[in-house]
Parts: C-alpha cells; sequence; structure tokens
C-alpha cells in the first residue's frame, strides 16, 4: 500500500518540476549559435570551493573570486570542509561554521560575486553527510547492526555485552565518540537452519552484563542484534558542523536542523533567496544508517508484520559506508528459509527507501520551496531510490572521476569487462539525468571531475575526455571538483583536500579557462535542448535489494547484473537513446498510442533487464503496454516471482499468470539471450537489425570509444553529441541521418573546442567522419542561414616530409624561479634524462630551411607532454591542450630559413616527488608511488603538403 504513496510523491515531484522550468525562456537556431560563440555566465562551469577548516578571510575570499572569474569560472558551490590533513595553519584563524564571523564572509562572498556576475550555491552543513556538533542525541543517526558467531554444542556459554560490542562495533569512516551501543536481542540458531520457528530467543539469559547459556548437541550460531545511538560523525566537517550525523529518517529532525541553518544565517543577512541560486547536499553516504526510533512500527503498519525476529538474519556483517564484508554470514540456510530471508530483506530496503523519501527528501525539498532558494542535490546513496530520489529536485546531480580506487583509465580502455573501467561518468549519472528527462529538466549539473588519486598528475585532456563523457550520459553542467580555499602565502603546494589541482600554481592554469570556455558552449546547447530518448531499460535493482541490499552509489561494491550500464551505452554506441525507469514510473505511467508515457516522455521500447522479481501492478501496466501495441524484451529471463514476504506464495502465482497473458503476445513480448561477456555492443546491434529496434541514425562502425547523444531543441532542430573518448587512436564511421533529420535544414559542425561553426559534408543523408584521439563535436542540423568553411580533417601525414631536427631548449622551472638552456639533435622524454624532476615550461627553437614555390602546409608535433604552444616565424599558429598536435600552417611558411618555436607545458608530478618533506606530496604522490610523468615535445616533428 505505502509503494502507492511514494508514487504521489513521485508525482508531486513530477508537479513541482513542471512548475519549475514553465518559465525558462525558448532560445531559436539563431539564439542557440549567438550562445554557443559567446556563453552566458549560466553555461560556465562552477567549481566546488573548499572553505578548509573554514580558515576563511575577507581579502583572500575576494581575490579567489576574481581568480576563477577570470579562469572562466561561471559560480561557486561554499562548500565548507575540514582543514586538510598536514596543512599548515600558521596565521590562520578557523570560524564556526553559523557564527557571526562566519556568516560576514558569507556576505562578503555575496556581495562581491553580485559585482562581478558569478553565481553562489551553499552547501548544507558541511562534510557528508550533515551533522553538527550540537545535535541533541534524539536527532543523531543510528545503526542496528547483527554479529553471527558459531557456537559448541553440548557445552555452556558464557559472553559479556563487552565483547558482542567491540566485535560488532561498526568500521565508519569517523567514529562518533558519543556512540552508545544498546543490545536489542540475542537468539540462538541451529546451523543449518530451515526455519524462523528453528531460532530461540535467550536475550533473558544475560545477568549483570554477561549471557550465560547451555547449548544443546550440535551445531548452532548465536545472532546478536544491537542498536548504536550516535555511531558515527560527518566525515570532513568544519569546526560547527563536524559532530553526529543527522538522523535523515526522522522528518522534524531534518526540518529543524535546515530551519536553524537558514534562520541563522538570514538573521544577519537577509532573505537567502537574493543571495543564492541553490542549497546543495553533498553525497549521501550515510555510512550505513539504517534506523530510526519507529522504524519497527512503520514497518509493521507498511509491510504487516514484525521485522524483529527477521532482522539477525537480513542483514550481513558491514564495515565502512555500511558496505557488507561478507554475504555468506551466519548460519546456512535452506533454500525455503533463505528465499523467506531475501524477501524480508527487501521489504526492510523498501521501507527504509520510503521513509528517507518522505521524511528526507521531501522535507528538503519543501524547505527550499519555502525560501525560496533552488533544490541542488547528488539525491543518492545506500538506501535513497536510485532513480525516484532525483525526480523532485530543481538541479540533480552526479559525479565523474577522472581516477578513483581502482584507478580506471579514461581514455584507454572502454572495456566490458568492469564498467568502471575506462568510463568517466559513475553508473548513477543516467539515473539522474533520466530522472531529469521524465520531469523535463534540462540543467543536470556533475560533481567534475573528482580525483583522490592523480592529483598533480592529470592533464586538461584528461578532464575533457572524462567531462565529455558525462554529457553523453545527460549531465549538461559541470561543477569542477574542487578548488582550495588557502591564503596566497601558504607554502606550495598549499592546502589540497581532493580534485586534480585546480589551483593558480599548477602548470596548466593558465589554459585552464580554454578548457571552461569548452564546457561553456556544450552546456548552452544542451541546457537548451531535450534529450531523445525513446527506448526505457529498467534495472533490477529490487533483486539486487533482494539478495544482497542496497549498494553505495555512485560505487557499488557488488552488482546483481554487472552489465547494467554497459546497455544503454550499446544503445546510443548504436544510434538509439535510452533513459532509465523504475516500477513506480511503470505503475503511474500511462498507455497511449503504443507509448509508455510518463512526463513529457515516451517510450515505444521496454527492455527488463534480468529481472526476477516484480510488482503484480508492474505487469498490469505492461500487459496494456504490450496489447497497446509496445514491445517488451527481456533479457536472459522471464521475470518470475514476487516481491517481499507476505502472501508471496499466493502473489508469485499472480505473476505466472500475468506472464502467462504477457507470453500470448510473442511479437511484443520478447525473451532475448543474454549477452556473452564482452560483446555487449555487438550482441545489442544483432538485436537492434533483427527487431528493427528505432534508433535516429545509422552508425555503420559502431565502436566501443565512439559515443554519441541526440537532442532537440525547442524549435526541433536536431543536434549530435558525439564524442571519441580515445586519446590515441582515431575512429572513423559512416554515419546515416534519416529525412527527418536533414530534410529543409543546413547540417553544421559545432566545434566547442574554438565557437566555430563549420559546414558539414553530409550528402544524401549520409557523412563519412573521421574522430581524432580526444575530439568531441556537435553535429547540428537546424534551418540557420549563412556561410561556413566546410569542415576538414586535418591530415597527421602527407608527402615531401620534412623532419625537424637540432632543438635549442629553454626550461622555466615553475616555484624555483629559474632557467636553464640545453639543445636536442633528436627529441627525446624530459623524464628519462637530468631534467627527470622538472616542473615548468620548455620552449623548444628550429630553424627549418625550405626552397621552392611549392612549401609544407602542415606540421605535426607527433606525440608532446602536454600542452604546447606553436609559432611559426614569431606568429601564434594556436594551442593545442588535447588531441592531436597538427596545425594548417601553409601562410605562415616562406621560402628560406623558417623558425619553428613550440612552448610545452608539462604536468606537475615530478617535481612532486622532490618534496620529500612536504606532507600533500607525501600523501598524493611519494606514497602511493605515483608513475612520472612523461615530459616535453617527444615528436617526431614533421612538415608536409
Amino acid at each position: 500500500m505505502r509503494i502507492n504513496n511514494i508514487a504521489i510523491l513521485v508525482a508531486t515531484c513530477l508537479f513541482i518540476s513542471f512548475t519549475a522550468t514553465a518559465t525558462t525562456p525558448k532560445l531559436s537556431s539563431k539564439d542557440l549559435y549567438s550562445q554557443f560563440r559567446n556563453p552566458s555566465n549560466r553555461y560556465r562551469p562552477f567549481v566546488r570551493w573548499w572553505w578548509n577548516g573554514d580558515r576563511v578571510e575577507a581579502e583572500e575570499l575576494i581575490r579567489e573570486l576574481h581568480v576563477l572569474k577570470d579562469a572562466g569560472i561561471g559560480g561557486v558551490e561554499i562548500n565548507p570542509i575540514s582543514l586538510p590533513s598536514g596543512s599548515d595553519t600558521t596565521g590562520t584563524k578557523a570560524l564556526t561554521w553559523l557564527s557571526d564571523e562566519w556568516i560576514s564572509m558569507l556576505k562578503v562572498v555575496f556581495d562581491e560575486a553580485e559585482k562581478i556576475g558569478m553565481t553562489c550555491d551553499l552547501i548544507v552543513g558541511s562534510g557528508w553527510p550533515f551533522g553538527s556538533e550540537t545535535l541533541p542525541i534524539n536527532e543523531r543517526a543510528s545503526v542496528m547492526l547483527t554479529y553471527a558467531f558459531p557456537v559448541t554444542g553440548g557445552s555452556t556459554f558464557q559472553m559479556s555485552k563487552y565483547n558482542i560490542y567491540k566485535a560488532i562495533d561498526p568500521g565508519v569512516t569517523k567514529v562518533n565518540p558519543s556512540r552508545d551501543p544498546e543490545l536489542v536481542s540475542i537468539y540462538l540458531a541451529p546451523d543449518p537452519i530451515n526455519d524462523i520457528s528453528d531460532v530461540v530467543d535467550i536475550t533473558d539469559k544475560f545477568v549483570n552484563d554477561v549471557i550465560t547459556v547451555d547449548i544443546p548437541k550440535g551445531k548452532y550460531q548465536i545472532y546478536a542484534m544491537v542498536h548504536y545511538d550516535s555511531f558515527a560523525c560527518v566525515i570532513n566537517g568544519a569546526p560547527g558542523a563536524a559532530g553526529s550525523i543527522l538522523n535523515h529518517m526522522d522528518a522534524d529532525a531534518v526540518r529543524h536542523y535546515l530551519d536553524h541553518m537558514s534562520d541563522t544565517i538570514e538573521a544577519k543577512l537577509g532573505p537567502l533567496s537574493k543571495h543564492l541560486r541553490a542549497f546543495f547536499v553533498d553525497s549521501m553516504e550515510l555510512e550505513g544508517s539504517n534506523w530510526t526510533s519507529d522504524f519497527a512500527a512503520e514497518f509493521r503498519k507498511r509491510r504487516g508484520y514484525d521485522i524483529l525476529p527477521w532482522l539477525p538474519f537480513t542483514m550481513f556483517k558491514v564495515g565502512r559506508l555500511g558496505d557488507a564484508e561478507s554475504f555468506e554470514y551466519g548460519s546456512k540456510k535452506s533454500d525455503k528459509f533463505q528465499e523467506e530471508v531475501n524477501r524480508v530483506r527487501f521489504d526492510f530496503e523498501l521501507t527504509k527507501a520510503e521513509l528517507l523519501h518522505e521524511r528526507y527528501t521531501a522535507t528538503f525539498l519543501q524547505w527550499c520551496k519555502d525560501k525560496g532558494v533552488k533544490s541542488r542535490a547528488q539525491a543518492y546513496g545506500r538506501g535513497f531510490f536510485p532513480l525516484e530520489s532525483s525526480l523532485g529536485y530543481d538541479i540533480p546531480e552526479g559525479e565523474s572521476w577522472t581516477t578513483n580506487w581502482l584507478k580506471h583509465r579514461i581514455g584507454e580502455e572502454m572495456g566490458d569487462e568492469d564498467y568502471r573501467r575506462g568510463r568517466g561518468y559513475t553508473m548513477i549519472d543516467k539515473y539522474v539525468s533520466s530522472a531529469a528527462h521524465l520531469t523535463g529538466k534540462r540543467l543536470v549539473s556533475a560533481e567534475e571531475m573528482t580525483n583522490t588519486y592523480k592529483v598533480f598528475n592529470t592533464p586538461l585532456e584528461l578532464l575533457k575526455v572524462g567531462s565529455d563523457m558525462t554529457a553523453i550520459s545527460g549531465i549538461t553542467h559541470s561543477v569542477w571538483h574542487g578548488f582550495n580555499y588557502m591564503p596566497k602565502d601558504v607554502k606550495f603546494p598549499g592546502w589540497v583536500q581532493y580534485g586534480s589541482y585546480y589551483n593558480e600554481n599548477n602548470t596548466w592554469w593558465p589554459y585552464f579557462h580554454l578548457l571552461n570556455e569548452y564546457r561553456a558552449r556544450m552546456s548552452s546547447q544542451l541546457q537548451n535542448a531535450d534529450m531523445y530518448t525513446d527506448i526505457a531499460l529498467l534495472p533490477a535493482n529490487y533483486d539486487m535489494w533482494t539478495t544482497i541490499g542496497v549498494q553505495t552509489e555512485p560505487f557499488p561494491v557488488r552488482l546483481n547484473i554487472p552489465y547494467t550500464s554497459l546497455i544503454w551505452e550499446a544503445i546510443h554506441k548504436n544510434g538509439g537513446g535510452a533513459d532509465y525507469v523504475s516500477e513506480n514510473i511503470i505503475k503511474d505511467a500511462t498507455v497511449r498510442d503504443g507509448k509508455l508515457c510518463y512526463g513529457p516522455k515516451q517510450y515505444g521500447t521496454l527492455f527488463l533487464v534480468e529481472e526476477t522479481g516484480i510488482m503484480p501492478e508492474t505487469l498490469d501496466k505492461l500487459l496494456e503496454f504490450v496489447r497497446g501495441g509496445g514491445r517488451v524484451f527481456c533479457i536472459g529471463k522471464y521475470p518470475e516471482k514476487s516481491l517481499g514476504l507476505n502472501d508471496y506464495e499466493a502473489r508469485d502465482k499472480q505473476i505466472a499468470a500475468s506472464v502467462d497473458k504477457l507470453k500470448e503476445y510473442p511479437n511484443n513480448f520478447i525473451l532475448l539471450e543474454k549477452p556473452a561477456d564482452g560483446k555487449y555492443l555487438e550482441w545489442y546491434k544483432g538485436v537492434m537489425d533483427k527487431y528493427s529496434l528505432p534508433h535516429t541514425i545509422t552508425i555503420t562502425n559502431p565502436d566501443r570509444f565512439l559515443l554519441q547523444s541526440h537532442f532537440v531543441t525547442d524549435d526541433k532542430s536536431d543536434i549530435f553529441l558525439f564524442q571519441n573518448a580515445n586519446m590515441s587512436e582515431a575512429k572513423t564511421t559512416d554515419i546515416v541521418f534519416p529525412e527527418s533529420v536533414t530534410s529543409g535544414r543546413h547540417a553544421w559542425l559545432y566545434n566547442p573546442a574554438d565557437g566555430k561553426r563549420y559546414s558539414l559534408p553530409v550528402k544524401d543523408g549520409k557523412l563519412h567522419f573521421e574522430f581524432g584521439p580526444s575530439e568531441t563535436y556537435l553535429f547540428v542540423f537546424n534551418k540557420l542561414s549563412g556561410k561556413a568553411p566546410v569542415w576538414k580533417t586535418l591530415p597527421i601525414s602527407g608527402k615531401d616530409s620534412v623532419l625537424v631536427k637540432d632543438w635549442k631548449l629553454t626550461l622555466h622551472q615553475a616555484q624555483k624561479d629559474t632557467v636553464m638552456y640545453d639543445q636536442m639533435q633528436d627529441l627525446q622524454d624530459l623524464k628519462d634524462s637530468t631534467y627527470k624532476n622538472f616542473m615548468g615550461t620548455v620552449t623548444y627553437v628550429a630553424t627549418v630551411n625550405l626552397k621552392g614555390k611549392d612549401l609544407p602546409k602542415y606540421i605535426n608535433l607527433g606525440k608532446v607532454c602536454d600542452i604546447c604552444e606553436l609559432k611559426i616565424n614569431g606568429v601564434d599558429a594556436g594551442i593545442r591542450w588535447f588531441g592531436r598536435s597538427v596545425f594548417d600552417v601553409s601562410s605562415l611558411l616562406k621560402a628560406g630559413d623558417n623558425t619553428i618555436e613550440v612552448k610545452v607545458t608539462t604536468l606537475m608530478v615530478n617535481y612532486m616527488y622532490t618534496l620529500k618533506d612536504d606532507k600533500v606530496a607525501q600523501r598524493f604522490v611519494i606514497n602511493r608511488k605515483q608513475p612520472r610523468s612523461s615530459m616535453g615535445l617527444l615528436g617526431p616533428v614533421k612538415l608536409y603538403k
């Protein structure tokens, strides 16, 4: 019954979303092109602005705002956070969150941001998840934990509560010194166990905090249930907001916390709606919090039975963030008992998700609405609905990574073995963007590009490639993660939390504006269009809840269907477009003309991804859908049972009967073989061709690295976003566009790297195109008139090639401000030379004598590490910060001597190895044994016709 209440909340979120976007101005193709050439600030990337330790001062805050503005940043997310470990605090004072001094710093930023045209968001609390040192005990998050251990039969067993508490102590990120364990119950269970009735409650055997119990002969396990109040603290909280985590399953506690924050600030500054675009909430990493005082009562009301006797068997032993340390725990269970335990586990997870949705999400959204400030959040985590939780937010947010603990190789890999390898977007991004599509939102932000490993070893090119991937998944706005507040006189490298050292001391900072302009141009188009998706995917999330419980997003420890995200990827790579849906979305959808309709979206095709358990109401809607002409494809299996414990045998029969009815429509309810490992792209192409599945365009040579998404603007123009995610190889294919896209329209290539448009050589709907390494373009079809040069890919080689040799080098060492000189006849990697610890810029100069009138037209610098500027005879020829370093120099060369000058800016990691006593260098480079980076102009450098 309560699922219907969730549906009501979903519908309310839908209404709020449409209300919020109803006044968004519609831009014509002409307006969009104007924005592409000169994007407004709202399209420019924002930064997460870490107020490290809240050791902030007005003058430095103002200075940093201008530094960011000059680098092309459009706004800041004010984010107080703990001081990074090892930071020098000399001469700085820590302010307390919500103190008068702290609020006065907010005012400084608000006033200056308004003057210079920047936007401000403000995080709720500090760190994640939010809380504070002053939370009353009844408002703190709590957790229920199970501990199972074998005991020897035919003996007397004794154990103290202390030993139980010690054994069960949760491995949270930051232990709360106020944690207060309470033994709730203790059970004796046979091993193996066949039925819940076999379990004996022995809680009353505790006397003076010691349990003494005679164990019958045989194999047994003792299960202890322990409740911890105040079990964890905020991760990386700043002073004043670094204490106990808030109980997000208590609506009164949530509203009290939020009102306290806003009321305290507004008492000094007036309505926050005058200063803020949005309130922001970071990762919902609740450290496994799974309980609230009325949870058992709510469970009984919603599910119809008592959860407490089942809890010991549904839970696993957990560690940090609530991640299960083992999925095989306690007594071995008979098949029937395991089935019942799994069903109870689903009911438990569903109840938790409902409470979080109703008591936290709805409360937060209403608070933002009351304050007249937009809501922005990473609305996912262990316990939240991965899709529905993002529906109501004004600005739903995902996150993307350059590297994480898995060190996935963006730009190098795109295999099927592990969905995380080689991908910049996380799996949650598709849920977040799908929620936005279902509610008509176009502004979808992402925490980009999170980096906890290669902090000083990340080039702008990697940030671009990873961020482009998130755009493919549906993200339309970047929030760089992140910019560290630190006084200007702090010793290099300064205060560093995470990220890719977005800092004015970074060697690539003078070029950072190029990336920001690039992303702004992209966002100017995508935020004014809707992603075209006509295929829906239902992931088997409820099966996952049933068998292994909810997982921590955005990186689940384990998935029940590991290839889930590879399906939408394969659809897009084959020219189509897909969204995720959920059972709630399906049940609330309407069926019209063979389409499953929800909000502005209409899907004629639905994939069930190895769905085992399903709700009867969902199948009822699918039967209506199939009867109306829609098609449902079941990957690997048909649904075969219901979810949850109550009356499950009767509901299983309903499921079987509904599936049998669906099978009566064999052309519309189709069973597909599960994809073979490593063949998802090829598998989908075969399915698409066999069943004539929808795809706007035909890509004749689909490739794992060649990604695309299709967008439609308000004036019905079409935008195709294409990316070659490979950083070293070109990808060539033929693309066929339908007449509905090409008829009566001009075909343009919008290049976000230079802000220019080019005529796209589409003939009879066909385009042969080569995508160079790391290249991303917008193919735009509209009715705009005007002339533009025809797009031409610069050749990487040609005839009459001339090898450039004999280079003179000038090396400017950053930080030390020293200059060195050298020369090379043949180019070599500086990391393999006496300059292996270099960091800065290297200028290479060579002279080439050219004869005759038929001079070379192009120069290919070969391999360059990292950013290069080229001058020919003292005239600027361009900058390359990604992709091939190939230039058209036909107008710059002359007969006789020609001076070739290449300025190369290197990465920082090699120099960091010299800072052996610096704790930041130790933390991110030396202790992690970061690989040294190639440096300089490696070539070969060639001129050719």
